[in-house]
């Protein structure tokens, strides 16, 4: 009987071990076939760009070289090559003149870290330093295709880069976004279109209730090392109960981050609440810093009712629709 058993143990380690290899097989493959792509890829931009230079004829998107390259491609059946991803392959290259160059970089000289679909959207951003920006935060937080769109779409650089000054910027390009101090996750405004709200219609349980059910791209919205604790988090002091809206803990720098949801204004009272509930954080949970997120705030009443306030309070618009064209140069 012990035999058996002893088989049994030794065939199923056998197995599991199998699968590991098979696994890593798999993703190895992809990976590899991924790097074989994008540089294939890139060594078609650059072919498409130095016969140019051979002649007068620049490849803009409607010229008739991108358009009999796609037709004879297509017809040596080589499947994939529209003219826009013929176009895409000649900026690529452009965008990249040195394929080391890539944020994404080689791997053990073999391959990149992002697909072509993650360099398709990367492209769109016509800024160099927006677009390493974009590349290096998708590496470092595996983002996935639609979740670049949608950073790019709500203009997540123009948001973090507010208020910083050029080497910041560059710093930003060149590395991403790092966390050092509690300014660093705060942006202004949020974009929440994820919910699906009406502009006019709803409540702040309605608006706490619509973040909850959509947590994951709350926690992508709200950036970097962010856990959720608890919504309607309630405190007591004395015989007084409080309640905040939704709590939350950043990893990286150690502290709860407490958010409190207004549909409306933010008041001077708010601030103040505000105030007490990281007071009662610090004292009893651990390092706090709150964050009022608001539709509408008054500068002014902001800058006098802070103005003897300690604690790292933020205050932050929201808004749930993706920034339109004008928004987008006012950020600029």
């Amino acid at each position: 009987m012990r035999k058996d058993l002893s088989i049994k143990k030794d065939y199923s380690v056998l197995l599991k071990n199998i699968g590991s290899l098979l696994e890593r097989g798999r993703r190895t493959a992809a990976y590899n076939i991924n790097s074989i792509l994008i540089q294939t890829y890139w060594d078609i931009g650059k072919s498409i760009v130095e016969y140019e230079q051979q002649g007068s004829e620049k490849a803009v998107y409607g010229s008739k070289l991108l358009a009999n390259l796609s037709r004879d491609l297509k017809q040596s059946c080589f499947k994939g090559f529209s003219r826009s991803n013929i176009y895409m392959m000649r900026q690529f290259y452009l965008a990249y003149p040195k394929f080391q160059t890539l944020s994404g970089k080689l791997s053990d000289q073999q391959s990149v870290k992002l697909s072509w679909s993650h360099y398709v959207e990367l492209l769109i951003v016509e800024n160099d330093l927006e677009r390493g920006f974009y590349e290096k935060e998708c590496i470092n937080e595996r983002w996935s295709v639609r979740e670049l769109r949608r950073q790019i779409d709500s203009a997540l650089f123009e948001r973090i880069t507010l208020g910083k000054n050029k080497k910041k910027i560059i710093e930003l390009s060149r590395k991403g976004q790092i966390i050092r101090k509690p300014e660093d996750i705060v942006k202004d405004p949020y974009i929440f279109e994820f919910l699906g709200l009406s502009e006019k219609d709803y409540s702040e349980k309605e608006l706490e209730q619509a973040l909850i059910d959509n947590l994951q791209s709350l926690i992508l919205e709200l950036g970097k090392g962010f856990t959720f604790v608890k919504r309607q988090y309630r405190i007591m002091i004395n015989n007084d109960q409080y309640y905040i809206d939704l709590v939350f803990y950043n990893r990286i720098l150690k502290c709860f981050v407490l958010i409190d949801l207004k549909i409306g204004r933010v008041k001077a009272q708010d601030i103040g609440q505000m105030n007490l509930y990281i007071n009662y954080f610090k004292k009893e949970e651990g390092q706090a810093i709150g964050i009022i997120l608001a539709r509408y705030k008054d500068q002014i009443m902001i800058e006098y009712a802070l103005g003897s306030v300690s604690n790292k309070l933020f205050i932050s618009k929201y808004k749930i629709y993706l920034p339109t064209a004008e928004e987008l140069e006012k950020l600029l």
